[in-house]
């Protein structure tokens, strides 16, 4: 993820716009999960939140993956950074379930198979499809999109079950990425970068991506993974605050 060579530009290190789009998609996500932590809560109603919201909520994490998609086209090591991810994905199920385990009304909140589960194993697995042509990735990626929903329906008490999509019945989680569809999309994102990237240069590079808005989602998006993993803990814990100091 910290690979994006900009060849347009000798004296940057990454293409600015794909570091500008996954800022702005995980500030969108950090907001989401913010709002979810306010619902649940109870300071906020269910329907408060404006249309927006769930057009952010609903198709916010494909675009994320598609950028991360895109991302994997340009850099190296990608079986070794997606062990990495992988690893941070497991580090934020331990912590879900240690709030669990001090207030088991935190059950929703507990993530078994989150978005950066999702990432980490398919940056391990997109070595296997690295060799097919970008449209081969593309009809792969449309054919897992398709799988993913035709499962949806499909229940099932298998532990490992929920890593492709099938859930036991009643199943929720505050975040949750099967890789059905979601590879699907990455495996997009990576047929995408293939042909928008081939080149490894930026594609509007006369653009002002020094002003200081595209500076900051430029460093949020070379940092999402930090902000992933410490957004949850700061925003339930402000939200705990706030309910202690207002609704105690």
């Amino acid at each position: 993820m910290d690979d994006l060579k900009d060849n347009s530009n000798p004296r940057k290190s990454r293409i600015w716009e794909l570091d500008a789009f996954r800022g702005l998609f995980i500030i969108c996500m950090v907001a989401v999960h913010a709002v979810v932590d306010l619902q649940m809560a109870g300071i906020m109603s269910d329907d408060a939140p404006p249309a927006v919201f769930n057009i952010i909520k609903d198709y916010g994490g494909i675009l994320f993956i598609l950028i991360s998609g895109i991302c994997v086209t340009l850099g190296s090591r990608c079986f070794k950074r997606g062990a990495v991810v992988f690893a941070c994905g497991m580090v934020v199920t331990g912590v879900t379930y240690a709030m669990y385990a001090i207030d088991p009304a935190n059950e929703v909140m507990l993530i078994h198979f989150g978005v950066l589960h999702m990432l980490g194993l398919s940056m391990m697995i997109y070595p296997l499809f690295k060799s097919l042509p970008a449209w081969g990735s593309a009809v792969c990626g449309a054919v897992l999109i398709l799988l993913g929903y035709a499962v949806q329906s499909l229940r099932s008490d298998f532990p490992l079950a929920i890593v492709i999509g099938i859930i036991p019945k009643g199943y929720y989680a505050a975040d949750y990425f099967p890789m059905l569809p979601y590879f699907g999309w990455f495996l997009a994102g990576s047929a995408l970068g293939r042909i928008l990237y081939k080149n490894r240069r930026s594609l509007i590079p006369r653009f002002p991506y020094d002003s200081p808005p595209v500076r900051f989602l430029r460093f949020c998006g070379r940092h999402s993974l930090w902000i992933y993993m410490l957004h949850q803990p700061v925003v339930y814990g402000a939200v705990m605050l706030i309910c202690y100091a207002f609704y105690r």
